[in-house]
């Protein structure tokens, strides 16, 4: 087997790769790093898993000037997961190389600190193409001296839609640069990207001789965001796995995912870019020792993962490009044996999934979850309640609904006695009213019955009233019929 150092790479990198515990180059390796090294533009086709990332990445070490503080390799990437992974391997190796620095951009990272990192020595920048232009536009980043462009995964890039975003990124780099594409597929356009944008490129193609799938059985669970803990579970308690990994999409969702486990009670525990250097050790100790059954981890940090007795993995987040799918699940099936590879795929999933399969070249077997358990069971579960909780939080309901309740009779009682006091304060203040009213009509009744000799209520009085009436109005009262002065004077002095 040939060595680095007879392909053209330097004793001091070749020694860094024996102790990440790579002793032979691929057939992508060995075909590609003596080209690369020439300078000429490179078409690369090759199936994910082969290797290809040093094909690019060893050159590039070698070739970049550390003591030009400018952008002189540009790696760009679909996906920021790729856009990490690479710059993991990068970071292995960049102490062979005093005065490089790399960087990594990509979204959902802070901008000001991207900004901040921009500001300094970056020879080799890795990113994705959004945030990428993103910084073009800004005015952060300048393109212009870079002299090796590599569009990694450039099938993926048009897959995404990222095609117009690339061709923009290649117009502001230098048009004396170095173009590297690396590509599992070639449809037209990246045929046509590559006639457009390279000079007489020599093509490699090379087949997949380091991983391999053959040996892992490939299932996907289809479900809901909202039902996907659930389903692990099922899947774990139907499976029963000796060990197994379990991957996450990011740091947080690791750390979620880990305590929910917990609280049901499986031995795991996580493994992600946050834990110092003794609690990874510490953790991967009592994985290999199988005190752990489960391990929750993130792409990068199972970078180069390699336990004996992994009897399962579960992409409990589905990858977003076929490398990683092949990582992960390459975490399984070793030394020749057989795995599982389970991976939950959710409906917003369905393009990576499709993806995938292309990238593999194989239609993987589908069941959907959801038919055993109820979906109020699910939710709550979801949540991380056990039955204890959900039964205590019923309690506290009707308790609260008990003490509302007293408030609302309390409240209704004390409301109908102010109520019914101020109803009999009304009713004995009317019939007080009345007595009075009585005894002064009655007294005046009688006044007027000793003095005219008729009963109080007859026509004349009720003429009596009209005319007090009419007289304290400002009108003057209609005069009966054969009726003087005097008489109408008289009337008045009786009625008052």
């Amino acid at each position: 087997m040939p060595k680095f150092q007879s392909l053209g790479i330097q004793a001091s990198i070749e020694k860094a790769l024996q102790q990440n515990g790579l002793h032979s180059p691929t057939a992508i390796q060995e075909k590609g790093i003596p080209v690369v090294l020439t300078g000429v533009d490179v078409i690369a086709q090759a199936q994910t898993g082969t290797g290809k990332t040093l094909a690019f990445v060893l050159p590039i070490l070698q070739m970049v000037d550390p003591e030009n503080p400018d952008v002189q390799a540009l790696i760009v990437t679909p996906t920021r997961e790729l856009a990490l992974q690479i710059t993991a391997e990068v970071n292995k190796l960049i102490f062979t190389q005093p005065g490089v620095q790399v960087l990594a951009i990509y979204g959902g990272q802070d901008v000001e600190r991207q900004l901040k990192k921009l500001r300094g020595s970056r020879q080799i920048v890795i990113a994705t193409p959004g945030r990428l232009l993103d910084h073009m536009r800004r005015g952060t980043i300048k393109l212009s001296q870079v002299s090796q462009l590599v569009l990694d995964e450039a099938d993926q890039m048009l897959h995404l839609g990222f095609l117009p975003e690339v061709e923009e990124i290649i117009r502001a780099t230098s048009p004396t640069r170095q173009t590297l594409l690396f590509s599992a597929t070639m449809p037209k356009q990246i045929q046509s990207l590559a006639k457009g944008f390279m000079q007489q490129p020599v093509t490699i193609q090379a087949k997949s001789d380091r991983v391999t799938v053959a040996n892992i059985e490939q299932r996907v669970i289809e479900t809901t965001d909202r039902a996907k803990q659930a389903a692990l579970r099922q899947a774990i308690d139907d499976c029963r796995p000796f060990l197994a990994v379990i991957f996450c999409r990011t740091k947080r969702r690791a750390t979620t995912l880990n305590e929910a486990l917990r609280g049901f009670g499986y031995a795991t525990d996580e493994l992600h870019g946050d834990l110092s250097q003794a609690k990874r050790e510490q953790v991967m100790k009592r994985f290999r020792d199988a005190s752990l059954q489960f391990l929750v981890a993130t792409d990068v940090a199972a970078r180069g993962l390699d336990v004996e007795g992994v009897t399962h993995v579960f992409n409990y987040d589905i990858p977003h490009d076929v490398e990683s799918y092949i990582h992960r699940i390459g975490r399984t099936g070793r030394a020749g044996g057989t795995g599982v590879a389970i991976t939950f795929v959710a409906p917003k999933d369905r393009m990576f999934l499709d993806m995938i399969e292309k990238g593999i070249g194989q239609s993987l077997k589908k069941e959907t979850y959801g038919s055993s358990y109820s979906q109020e069971i699910s939710r709550d579960e979801e949540a991380g309640y056990t039955a204890d909780k959900r039964a205590g939080r019923s309690q506290n309901r009707r308790q609260s609904k008990e003490r509302d309740g007293n408030r609302e009779k309390s409240t209704g009682s004390r409301a109908g006695s102010k109520s019914v006091a101020r109803s009999g304060n009304a009713k004995h203040n009317q019939t007080r009213s009345e007595q009075k009213s009585g005894v002064k009509q009655g007294a005046r009744a009688t006044k007027t019955s000793s003095r005219s000799g008729t009963r109080p209520e007859t026509k004349s009085g009720a003429n009596r009233s009209r005319t007090k009436v009419a007289t304290k109005s400002g009108a003057k009262p209609n005069r009966p019929a054969g009726q003087g002065r005097s008489t109408l004077a008289k009337k008045r002095t009786r009625t008052k």
